[in-house]
Formats: C-alpha cells, sequence, structure tokens
C-alpha cells in the first residue's frame, strides 16, 4: 500500500491511501497515521475494500506521518563518512565498524512537500541530507537484526535538512546535532508498506536490503546518484541496536544517514562542487524508486515571535 496523510479544501490533516491515482479516505478507520500504523492487522480488510473516491490532485500533502512517535537517524553508508572525513584531511573513524549509530532529532519538527519556511542562522550553509526512513510497526524490544524486518511497517524518502554553519559552531562543544538540524526533516510523500517491496529486497545475513536508486536534484541539476542497497548497516542491525534494553512501539521513525553523495557538505569537501549550498527561492527535490519524490521550495521566514 501508498499510505499519506492529505489535507483537501482547508480539512484537518487525514490519513489516506492511493490507489490508480485517487484517494480512499482512511479517517472512518484511523484519526492518524500513528492509530492506523498501530491497528493496521484488524483494519487491513476494510481499508483493501474501501473505495478510492478523492483525485489525487485535489488534495495536498503533508509528511505521512507528521507526528512520529520519535524520531532517530543512523549513519549507516561508509562511502558518505569516508568522503566527508576525507574531505576535511581526516583519517577514517575506525568505530564506524564496531556498531550502528545513531542519534535523536525533532519529531516535532517534520515537514512534507511544499513551501519550506526557513530562518535566516539556518539558512547559512543549508544542505540536504538524501536518505530513506523506516517507520515501526510492530512493538519489540530486544529485537534481533534476523526478526527487525518483520517490525518494519514500511518505507519513505528523507531529506535530513541541515543547517551547516550553526552545525560546525555547535559540534565543536561535542554534543549534538542541535539547532543544526532540529528545524526540519522531510519525509514523505508516501509511506510504503513492506509488502509492497519484495521485488527489491536483496537478502543478508543481517536482514534485508533494498535495490532502489536514489537521486536529487537542486532546480533541476541532478546533484546525487546512489542506492540503497549500499547501506554498510542494515536496518535489521539499526533496529537492534536501537531496541537493545528499549521498547521500540509502533509509529517511530528511523532514518538511513546520508547515502554516498547525498549532501553537499560531501561533495563541495570531494571538489564534486564547489561551495554549493542551497538558497532561498531553490526547489529541491529528493527521490527514491518506488517511494517516491520529496519536493521543496525554500522560502525565508520571517523572526517573530509566536505564541
Amino acid at each position: 500500500m501508498k499510505l499519506v496523510t492529505f489535507t483537501q479544501n482547508g480539512s484537518a490533516p487525514k490519513p489516506g491511501l492511493v490507489r490508480d491515482g485517487k484517494i480512499v479516505d482512511l479517517s472512518p478507520f484511523a484519526k492518524d497515521m500513528v492509530e492506523l500504523i498501530e491497528n493496521f492487522d484488524r483494519i487491513k480488510s476494510k481499508i483493501e475494500s474501501a473505495l478510492a473516491t478523492i483525485p489525487e490532485s485535489s488534495v495536498t500533502l503533508l509528511s505521512p506521518i507528521p507526528r512520529p512517535v520519535s524520531m532517530r537517524d543512523g549513519y549507516a553508508f561508509r562511502q558518505h563518512v569516508e568522503s566527508a572525513r576525507k574531505g576535511r584531511g581526516l583519517p577514517m573513524i575506525p568505530e564506524f565498524d564496531l556498531f550502528p549509530v545513531f542519534y535523536f532529532t525533532n519529531a516535532l519538527a517534520v515537514v512534507g512537500p511544499g513551501n519550506l519556511p526557513v530562518q535566516k542562522q539556518a539558512l547559512q550553509d543549508l544542505d540536504f541530507e538524501l536518505e530513506v526512513a523506516i517507520v515501526i510497526g510492530k512493538k519489540g524490544k530486544n529485537i534481533p537484526a534476523s526478526k527487525a524486518d518483520q517490525h518494519i511497517f514500511g518505507y519513505m524518502v528523507m531529506n535530513d535538512w541541515s543547517a551547516r554553519a550553526l552545525q560546525r559552531e555547535e559540534m565543536k562543544l561535542n554534543l549534538g546535532p542541535a539547532k543544526g538540524k532540529d528545524f526540519a526533516t522531510g519525509l514523505g510523500p508516501y509511506l510504503v508498506t513492506r509488502d509492497e517491496l519484495s521485488k527489491y529486497v536483496v537478502p543478508s545475513p543481517h536482514g534485508d536490503r533494498l535495490n532502489l536508486r536514489m537521486r536529487a536534484w537542486l532546480n533541476d541539476q541532478q546533484v546525487s546518484d546512489g542506492n540503497v542497497q549500499t547501506m554498510n548497516w542494515t536496518f535489521g542491525q539499526i533496529i537492534e541496536r536501537a531496541s537493545y534494553g528499549v521498547t521500540l512501539l509502533p509509529g517511530e521513525v528511523i532514518g538511513s544517514g546520508t547515502v554516498g553523495t547525498g549532501c553537499f557538505m560531501e561533495l563541495n569537501a570531494t571538489k564534486t562542487t564547489n561551495n554549493l549550498w542551497i538558497k532561498p527561492g531553490d526547489t529541491f527535490v529528493c527521490e527514491i524508486e518506488a517511494l517516491g519524490r520529496l519536493e521543496n521550495k525554500i522560502v525565508e521566514a520571517p523572526e517573530t515571535y509566536e505564541d
């Protein structure tokens, strides 16, 4: 299934199912995507038999899961880590091969497609990070990598927006990322259930890999090209690490980390691009085969007090 969260004519956000260019309104079955995931096995047959009545072109798509239960982001692609460090004159960090590391990011600052307002300080060296994300669908604790795929509900395109100037200053204090990351994380526009991707699966001893091409464009210029299956740590291994001594719940989101060539920090460091960053007025697209295209236009946001 290809699931979305949408609004129509100013309505409150609703969960939906995309089918043949139309949308099934799933709000009679669940108030939001987290509730739908929690109750999916019970309501799946009703969803499958429901009629698609709303043209997709008539709605506004949001992030499929606007308010995740939590958000972790991994560091799974060696090419990205090694290239970015080499460009800064640093050797590859040996701890990368010991365990799959992750950090928590702001689950309250999730965005979908469309205009992305960004304030002045975050616009200094604004960067994209092309990633794939999973959503947990089944509760579990101390989950072995061999069983972890059973806990994945589905997959999404993820753009881990990064304010590099802020990030560089903060990381000198060996804490973070913080303000350099917490203003926006893009997800969507679709949440594709795991069963829909079976033909792309590449089995491994540590859980499934997916042979899905990943690309990105800045104002129609392609700047990134990679593949999900080049993850050096599988999602199975990341889930095993994340669930050690901790219960994972339906609706939690975990990102892969940046694919090789998947951000300007890496591309600039390796001289593939020349000090290229994203500016107000730019349109940026992240695309993953079978998962869709996440498109955002950057606009400068006013720094006004809100309550």
